[in-house]
């Protein structure tokens, strides 16, 4: 399945369901069965409410709606963790001059930082050095602790894109990377979550692409993770309790902007896309802070 969050002209949440990864509309769950929650993070957290979903995508009584002029929202727009991952591809370590880390780079998002599918990622006022990141995103599905190799993919929900729009000088302003991760519509999240069963198993050799006003800025593929799903998940648990809407960033590829010489940085009018095969395209256009 291929769900995704949006708001409708009233300005409330409401979840789509495409019967095809290629569909030119979409079944608006709410008003075909009312009792199901009105967004994607409760759909998540309600018992049976991914299973009834299922059961819609076959419903010859659907609501059909037209996906042209939606107005996306971010999948998960307030899970309770948005956990990234840096360096998590050796080639992406060696461009920024890092050796292959013994331990993931965690740091965390945060809600306000996040905008759709097809919305403006902001470059703020006070720098000019906004990167790209293409990376593959995951939805944890189950309240999760101590995860083993053999249950962890057990708990997710689906599978997402990411960019993961950085401020480079921010980012090195500090030993910590998080203030240049979290300036507020930097990072874009979508379009869909791609159930599991979709995608090869761990999301495992999927090619990831980022693309900068159509010229290929990165291109690698999900088998060359450093910590691969698996691993990441039961790393993330042996130290906290993911909940279900949580979301995992899992790093991206060499490529970066900061990493060109010279340096090549978003700015206004620009458009930036990230492709992951099985999951599509996720597309922002680039707009200044007012």
């Amino acid at each position: 399945m291929r769900l995704f969050s949006y708001q409708d002209k009233n300005k409330q949440k409401r979840v789509g369901l495409l019967r095809a990864p290629d569909a030119k509309e979409f079944i608006d769950l709410g008003a075909t069965d009312a009792a199901l929650p009105t967004s994607l993070l409760e759909i998540i957290e309600t018992a049976g409410a991914m299973d009834r979903v299922a059961q819609l995508a076959k419903a010859s009584n659907a609501v059909i709606q037209p996906l042209a002029g939606v107005n996306f929202i971010p999948l998960v727009d307030k899970p309770s963790k948005i956990i990234c991952l840096g360096l998590n591809y050796a080639d992406h370590a060696a461009e920024g001059g890092h050796a292959r880390p013994e331990y993931p780079a965690f740091f965390m998002r945060g809600p306000s930082s996040m905008v759709g599918h097809l919305a403006p990622m902001i470059r703020p006022k006070v720098s000019d050095k906004f990167d790209y990141e293409a990376e593959l995103a995951f939805v944890v599905g189950k309240r999760a602790r101590h995860l083993t190799e053999q249950n962890a993919l057990d708990y997710l929900a689906g599978y997402s894109a990411f960019n993961d729009g950085s401020l480079r000088d921010y980012q090195r302003k500090s030993t910590q990377w998080t203030i240049g991760k979290n300036f507020d519509g930097t990072g874009a999240f979508g379009p869909w979550l791609v159930t599991p069963d979709e995608l090869p198993r761990a999301a495992d050799g999927l090619r990831i692409q980022s693309r900068l006003n159509g010229q290929i800025m990165q291109d690698a593929n999900t088998k060359n993770f450093l910590w691969g799903i698996v691993e990441t998940l039961v790393l993330i648990t042996e130290c906290m309790t993911l909940e279900p809407g949580d979301v995992v960033i899992t790093g991206t590829p060499a490529g970066v902007g900061y990493a060109r010489k010279p340096p090549v940085f978003m700015k206004q009018g620009d458009t930036i896309e990230i492709e992951i095969d099985g999951i599509g395209v996720l597309s922002n256009p680039v707009s200044d802070e007012v």
